[in-house]
Protein backbone atom coordinates (compact mmCIF):
# COMPACT_ATOMS: atom_id res chain seq x y z
CA UNK A 1 0.00 0.00 0.00
CA UNK A 2 1.24 3.37 -1.16
CA UNK A 3 0.85 6.60 1.28
CA UNK A 4 -1.23 9.51 -0.03
CA UNK A 5 -2.57 12.46 1.75
CA UNK A 6 -3.09 15.91 -0.35
CA UNK A 7 -6.34 17.88 0.99
CA UNK A 8 -7.26 20.67 -1.05
CA UNK A 9 -6.28 23.34 1.34
CA UNK A 10 -2.47 22.34 0.76
CA UNK A 11 -3.32 23.07 -3.18
CA UNK A 12 -3.95 26.35 -1.81
CA UNK A 13 -0.82 26.20 0.01
CA UNK A 14 1.17 25.46 -2.85
CA UNK A 15 -0.11 28.49 -4.65
CA UNK A 16 0.99 30.79 -1.77
CA UNK A 17 3.67 30.09 -1.47
CA UNK A 18 5.02 30.22 -5.46
CA UNK A 19 3.42 33.41 -5.14
CA UNK A 20 5.61 34.54 -2.37
CA UNK A 21 8.76 32.84 -3.13
CA UNK A 22 9.19 35.96 -5.12
CA UNK A 23 10.09 38.22 -2.95
CA UNK A 24 12.06 36.09 -0.32
CA UNK A 25 15.62 35.76 0.46
CA UNK A 26 15.92 32.39 2.07
CA UNK A 27 13.54 29.64 2.61
CA UNK A 28 13.39 27.69 5.69
CA UNK A 29 12.11 24.27 5.16
CA UNK A 30 11.49 22.49 8.41
CA UNK A 31 12.40 18.75 8.49
CA UNK A 32 11.50 15.98 10.97
CA UNK A 33 14.67 14.69 12.59
CA UNK A 34 13.85 11.72 12.76
CA UNK A 35 12.85 11.02 8.91
CA UNK A 36 14.85 14.20 7.27
CA UNK A 37 14.47 13.04 3.45
CA UNK A 38 11.37 11.46 3.91
CA UNK A 39 10.03 15.09 5.11
CA UNK A 40 11.71 16.99 2.69
CA UNK A 41 8.79 18.46 0.36
CA UNK A 42 10.39 17.79 -3.11
CA UNK A 43 7.45 20.41 -4.33
CA UNK A 44 9.16 22.66 -2.26
CA UNK A 45 12.56 22.29 -3.80
CA UNK A 46 10.88 22.54 -6.96
CA UNK A 47 9.43 25.85 -6.33
CA UNK A 48 12.12 27.70 -4.54
CA UNK A 49 15.00 26.38 -6.75
CA UNK A 50 17.63 28.59 -6.61
CA UNK A 51 16.75 30.53 -3.34
CA UNK A 52 19.62 30.36 -0.49
CA UNK A 53 18.00 27.42 1.85
CA UNK A 54 17.97 26.47 5.47
CA UNK A 55 16.98 23.44 6.81
CA UNK A 56 16.12 22.87 10.32
CA UNK A 57 16.00 19.28 11.84
CA UNK A 58 13.29 19.81 14.16
CA UNK A 59 12.22 17.64 17.11
CA UNK A 60 16.26 16.26 17.13
CA UNK A 61 15.73 15.49 21.20
CA UNK A 62 13.33 12.39 19.61
CA UNK A 63 16.16 11.17 16.70
CA UNK A 64 19.24 9.44 17.12
CA UNK A 65 22.17 11.71 17.34
CA UNK A 66 25.23 10.51 15.47
CA UNK A 67 22.48 10.01 12.46
CA UNK A 68 21.03 13.45 12.94
CA UNK A 69 24.84 14.84 12.55
CA UNK A 70 25.12 12.80 9.29
CA UNK A 71 21.81 14.41 8.08
CA UNK A 72 23.32 18.08 9.16
CA UNK A 73 26.63 17.72 7.28
CA UNK A 74 24.66 16.07 3.78
CA UNK A 75 22.71 19.39 3.68
CA UNK A 76 25.39 21.44 4.31
CA UNK A 77 27.38 19.87 1.62
CA UNK A 78 24.72 21.20 -0.93
CA UNK A 79 25.46 24.34 -2.71
CA UNK A 80 24.02 27.72 -0.74
CA UNK A 81 22.44 25.46 2.17
CA UNK A 82 22.68 26.03 5.59
CA UNK A 83 21.44 23.00 8.57
CA UNK A 84 21.03 23.38 11.73
CA UNK A 85 19.19 21.12 14.76
CA UNK A 86 16.46 21.56 16.86
CA UNK A 87 14.54 20.45 19.91
CA UNK A 88 11.63 21.52 22.35
CA UNK A 89 14.50 22.85 24.85
CA UNK A 90 16.45 25.11 22.84
CA UNK A 91 16.88 28.14 24.83
CA UNK A 92 17.32 30.96 21.66
CA UNK A 93 15.69 29.53 18.68
CA UNK A 94 15.19 32.70 17.24
CA UNK A 95 18.87 34.14 17.78
CA UNK A 96 19.99 30.10 15.99
CA UNK A 97 17.56 30.55 13.03
CA UNK A 98 18.55 34.36 11.79
CA UNK A 99 22.46 33.64 12.40
CA UNK A 100 21.74 30.57 9.92
CA UNK A 101 19.73 32.53 7.59
CA UNK A 102 22.36 35.52 7.78
CA UNK A 103 25.09 33.32 7.06
CA UNK A 104 23.33 32.57 3.89
CA UNK A 105 22.43 36.51 3.15
CA UNK A 106 24.86 38.53 4.70
CA UNK A 107 24.33 41.52 2.49
CA UNK A 108 20.44 41.78 4.27
CA UNK A 109 19.04 42.11 7.73
CA UNK A 110 18.85 45.96 8.58
CA UNK A 111 16.09 47.65 8.83
CA UNK A 112 15.75 49.51 5.74
CA UNK A 113 16.93 46.32 3.61
CA UNK A 114 14.91 43.47 5.80
CA UNK A 115 15.75 39.79 5.51
CA UNK A 116 12.51 38.07 4.11
CA UNK A 117 12.44 34.82 5.02
CA UNK A 118 9.76 32.11 3.88
CA UNK A 119 9.33 29.17 6.74
CA UNK A 120 7.36 25.86 5.20
CA UNK A 121 7.48 22.44 6.15
CA UNK A 122 5.34 19.08 6.51
CA UNK A 123 1.94 19.12 8.53
CA UNK A 124 2.94 18.50 11.88
CA UNK A 125 6.78 18.85 12.19
CA UNK A 126 6.28 21.66 14.79
CA UNK A 127 6.70 24.88 12.85
CA UNK A 128 4.11 26.43 14.21
CA UNK A 129 5.52 25.62 17.91
CA UNK A 130 8.78 26.94 17.04
CA UNK A 131 7.65 30.44 15.77
CA UNK A 132 5.44 30.39 19.13
CA UNK A 133 8.36 29.66 21.18
CA UNK A 134 10.50 32.14 19.36
CA UNK A 135 8.31 35.00 19.32
CA UNK A 136 6.87 34.38 23.33
CA UNK A 137 3.24 34.61 22.59
CA UNK A 138 0.73 32.36 20.67
CA UNK A 139 1.05 33.96 16.97
CA UNK A 140 0.54 30.06 15.40
CA UNK A 141 -2.09 27.79 15.69
CA UNK A 142 -0.27 24.81 17.27
CA UNK A 143 -1.72 21.04 17.33
CA UNK A 144 -0.79 17.45 17.22
CA UNK A 145 -3.26 17.01 14.43
CA UNK A 146 -1.56 17.84 10.45
CA UNK A 147 -3.42 20.89 8.37
CA UNK A 148 -3.58 23.34 11.50
CA UNK A 149 -2.36 26.45 10.07
CA UNK A 150 -4.62 27.29 6.90
CA UNK A 151 -3.34 30.58 5.82
CA UNK A 152 0.47 32.51 5.07
CA UNK A 153 1.27 35.32 8.12
CA UNK A 154 4.19 37.27 8.37
CA UNK A 155 6.15 37.26 12.19
CA UNK A 156 8.53 40.57 12.77
CA UNK A 157 11.04 38.42 14.69
CA UNK A 158 13.68 41.45 15.10
CA UNK A 159 14.43 44.42 13.84
CA UNK A 160 15.13 44.00 9.84
CA UNK A 161 13.97 40.27 10.10
CA UNK A 162 10.96 39.02 8.54
CA UNK A 163 9.17 35.36 8.91
CA UNK A 164 6.13 34.55 6.64
CA UNK A 165 4.81 31.34 8.17
CA UNK A 166 2.76 29.01 5.36
CA UNK A 167 0.59 25.63 5.88
CA UNK A 168 2.16 22.49 6.32
CA UNK A 169 2.32 21.21 2.79
CA UNK A 170 2.60 17.77 1.79
CA UNK A 171 3.19 16.89 -2.38
CA UNK A 172 0.25 15.01 -4.51
CA UNK A 173 2.25 11.89 -5.02
CA UNK A 174 4.57 10.35 -3.04
CA UNK A 175 7.03 8.46 -4.99
CA UNK A 176 9.07 7.07 -2.48
CA UNK A 177 7.35 4.22 -0.46
CA UNK A 178 9.63 3.75 2.58
CA UNK A 179 9.46 7.63 2.70
CA UNK A 180 5.48 7.53 2.94
CA UNK A 181 5.14 5.01 5.30
CA UNK A 182 7.83 6.91 7.78
CA UNK A 183 5.58 9.91 6.86
CA UNK A 184 2.55 8.07 8.48
CA UNK A 185 4.80 7.18 11.11
CA UNK A 186 5.69 10.40 12.43
CA UNK A 187 1.98 11.38 12.47
CA UNK A 188 2.26 14.04 9.33
CA UNK A 189 -0.61 11.97 7.43
CA UNK A 190 -4.27 11.75 7.95
CA UNK A 191 -5.43 8.84 10.32
CA UNK A 192 -8.11 8.57 7.14
CA UNK A 193 -5.71 8.34 4.87
CA UNK A 194 -3.47 5.01 5.84
CA UNK A 195 -3.94 1.04 7.45
CA UNK A 196 -2.25 2.20 10.88
CA UNK A 197 -1.52 -1.60 11.38
CA UNK A 198 0.53 -1.73 8.41
CA UNK A 199 2.12 1.50 9.06
CA UNK A 200 3.35 -0.21 12.43
CA UNK A 201 4.52 -3.23 11.12
CA UNK A 202 6.69 -1.30 8.63
CA UNK A 203 7.74 0.52 11.57
CA UNK A 204 9.02 -2.34 13.60
CA UNK A 205 10.50 -4.05 10.80
CA UNK A 206 13.21 -1.29 10.49
CA UNK A 207 13.14 -0.47 14.35
CA UNK A 208 14.04 -5.07 14.78
CA UNK A 209 16.75 -4.08 12.35
CA UNK A 210 18.23 -1.17 13.75
CA UNK A 211 17.05 -0.77 17.15
CA UNK A 212 16.36 -3.86 18.30
CA UNK A 213 18.27 -3.56 22.27
CA UNK A 214 15.13 -0.35 22.38
CA UNK A 215 12.44 -2.24 21.61
CA UNK A 216 13.24 -4.68 23.92
CA UNK A 217 13.82 -2.95 26.42
CA UNK A 218 10.63 -0.71 25.59
CA UNK A 219 8.23 -3.59 26.08
CA UNK A 220 10.13 -6.07 28.08
CA UNK A 221 10.41 -8.68 25.30
CA UNK A 222 12.56 -11.92 26.61
CA UNK A 223 12.41 -12.67 22.49
CA UNK A 224 15.18 -12.35 20.45
CA UNK A 225 13.66 -9.34 18.95
CA UNK A 226 16.25 -9.34 15.59
CA UNK A 227 14.64 -12.87 14.40
CA UNK A 228 11.04 -12.14 14.98
CA UNK A 229 8.87 -11.31 11.45
CA UNK A 230 7.00 -7.47 11.88
CA UNK A 231 3.98 -9.70 12.75
CA UNK A 232 5.35 -11.61 15.53
CA UNK A 233 6.66 -8.45 16.84
CA UNK A 234 3.75 -6.53 16.95
CA UNK A 235 1.78 -9.61 18.18
CA UNK A 236 4.65 -9.87 21.21
CA UNK A 237 4.07 -6.19 21.84
CA UNK A 238 0.34 -6.29 21.77
CA UNK A 239 0.76 -9.52 24.67
CA UNK A 240 3.25 -7.93 26.72
CA UNK A 241 0.82 -4.70 26.60
CA UNK A 242 -2.32 -6.39 27.45
CA UNK A 243 -3.81 -5.56 24.04
CA UNK A 244 -6.49 -8.38 23.99
CA UNK A 245 -9.55 -9.85 22.35
CA UNK A 246 -11.27 -13.08 23.48
CA UNK A 247 -9.69 -16.29 23.04
CA UNK A 248 -6.52 -15.22 23.98
CA UNK A 249 -5.93 -13.01 20.40
CA UNK A 250 -3.75 -10.08 20.20
CA UNK A 251 -5.66 -7.14 19.14
CA UNK A 252 -3.25 -5.70 16.45
CA UNK A 253 -4.96 -2.58 15.57
CA UNK A 254 -4.81 -1.67 19.59
CA UNK A 255 -1.05 -3.12 19.53
CA UNK A 256 -0.55 -0.76 16.48
CA UNK A 257 -1.66 2.29 17.77
CA UNK A 258 0.33 1.78 20.98
CA UNK A 259 3.49 1.28 18.90
CA UNK A 260 2.94 4.41 16.86
CA UNK A 261 1.66 6.58 20.09
CA UNK A 262 4.76 5.74 21.52
CA UNK A 263 7.37 6.69 18.43
CA UNK A 264 5.94 9.71 18.31
CA UNK A 265 6.46 10.47 21.48
CA UNK A 266 10.40 9.10 22.09
CA UNK A 267 9.33 6.63 24.16
CA UNK A 268 10.92 3.42 22.40
CA UNK A 269 14.07 6.43 22.64
CA UNK A 270 16.06 8.03 20.07
CA UNK A 271 15.17 6.59 16.91
CA UNK A 272 16.16 7.65 13.11
CA UNK A 273 14.06 6.13 10.36
CA UNK A 274 16.35 6.59 7.42
CA UNK A 275 20.32 7.72 6.57
CA UNK A 276 21.49 9.37 3.27
CA UNK A 277 22.51 6.03 2.12
CA UNK A 278 19.49 4.56 2.49
CA UNK A 279 17.61 7.51 1.31
CA UNK A 280 19.85 8.13 -2.00
CA UNK A 281 18.98 3.86 -2.36
CA UNK A 282 15.15 3.76 -1.39
CA UNK A 283 14.87 6.68 -3.80
CA UNK A 284 17.08 4.94 -7.06
CA UNK A 285 14.60 1.86 -6.50
CA UNK A 286 11.74 3.85 -6.77
CA UNK A 287 12.16 6.56 -9.45
CA UNK A 288 13.09 3.03 -11.90
CA UNK A 289 9.58 1.38 -10.33
CA UNK A 290 7.88 4.20 -11.78
CA UNK A 291 9.73 4.83 -15.02
CA UNK A 292 8.72 1.02 -14.78
CA UNK A 293 5.00 1.99 -14.42
CA UNK A 294 5.28 4.78 -16.93
CA UNK A 295 6.50 2.28 -19.78
CA UNK A 296 4.24 0.00 -18.80
CA UNK A 297 1.33 2.19 -19.28
CA UNK A 298 2.07 3.69 -22.13
CA UNK A 299 2.64 0.14 -23.51
CA UNK A 300 -0.74 -0.81 -22.75
CA UNK A 301 -2.16 2.50 -24.24
CA UNK A 302 0.42 2.23 -27.83
CA UNK A 303 -1.51 -1.64 -27.58
CA UNK A 304 -4.74 -0.19 -27.24
CA UNK A 305 -4.56 2.27 -29.61
CA UNK A 306 -2.76 -0.54 -32.15
CA UNK A 307 -5.45 -2.68 -31.40
CA UNK A 308 -7.92 0.09 -32.49
CA UNK A 309 -6.88 1.06 -35.55
CA UNK A 310 -6.53 -2.47 -36.65
CA UNK A 311 -10.72 -2.83 -35.93
CA UNK A 312 -11.12 0.15 -37.84
CA UNK A 313 -8.90 -0.56 -40.76
CA UNK A 314 -11.39 -4.18 -41.07
CA UNK A 315 -14.42 -2.40 -40.86
CA UNK A 316 -13.43 -0.20 -43.55
CA UNK A 317 -12.00 -2.58 -46.00
CA UNK A 318 -15.68 -4.61 -45.98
Amino acid sequence: MAIQWFPGHMNKAKKAVAERVKDIDVVIEMLDARLPASSANPMIAQLTRGKPALKILNKQDLADPQRTRQWIDYYKGKSHTQAIGLDAGEHSPAKKLIDACLDLVPNRGSVDRPLRVLICGIPNVGKSTLINSMTGRRVAKAGNEPGVTKGEQRIILADGFWLFDTPGMLWPKIIVEQGGYNLAASGAVGRNAMDEEEVALELLAYLGQHYAKELATRYGLKEDVETLRDEELLEAIGRRRGAMLGGGRVNMQKAAEIVLTDFRAGAIGRITLETPDEWRVWEEESKAREAQRIKEREDLKNEREHKRRLAEAGRNSH
